[in-house]
């Protein structure tokens, strides 16, 4: 079977594609090439590795992509994570197949460091558990 290449997008390529990416990368193993890249680029948001090493996932030298430094990959598969890239997705040529599945910003969570901490734990594992259902679902 040929690696899959498979982009996940989101609007800063900061916290949600970058959680998605560490997960995408663990179980998907050696069936895909994954991609990370934002709209813009806001950078990795500290707390997203923080929360990722707390579930055991190193994301600690990722860098935040814009989509153009992709452009020449022949993408199978695209994942918007947020309505925001999903509407400003960007048109890629080939037989792409696209798949959207908008997660809650943790970086416009707000409150205490605790409850920020919280939030970016709760879409961890809305991401985490997406992540592994898409794998088994469409990488089998």
């Amino acid at each position: 079977m040929n690696k899959k290449n498979i982009l996940v997008l989101c609007t800063g390529n900061s916290c949600r594609s970058q959680i998605a990416e560490g997960y995408l990368r663990y179980y998907a193993a050696d069936k895909a090439n994954i991609y990370s890249a934002g709209i813009e680029t806001h950078g990795v948001n500290p707390k997203a590795i923080q929360v990722m090493a707390d579930d055991g996932m190193d994301i600690s030298g990722r860098t935040s992509n814009h989509v153009d430094e992709y452009i020449s990959i022949p993408f199978d598969m695209v994942i918007t994570v947020c309505d925001n890239a999903n509407e400003a997705c960007p048109f890629f040529s080939g037989n792409v197949e696209r798949f959207h599945q908008n997660f809650p910003d943790p970086a416009k969570a707000t409150g205490t460091p605790e409850e920020i901490m919280a939030e970016f734990k709760s879409v961890r594992d809305m991401i985490k558990t997406w992540t592994e259902t898409f794998v088994k679902t469409h990488l089998q």
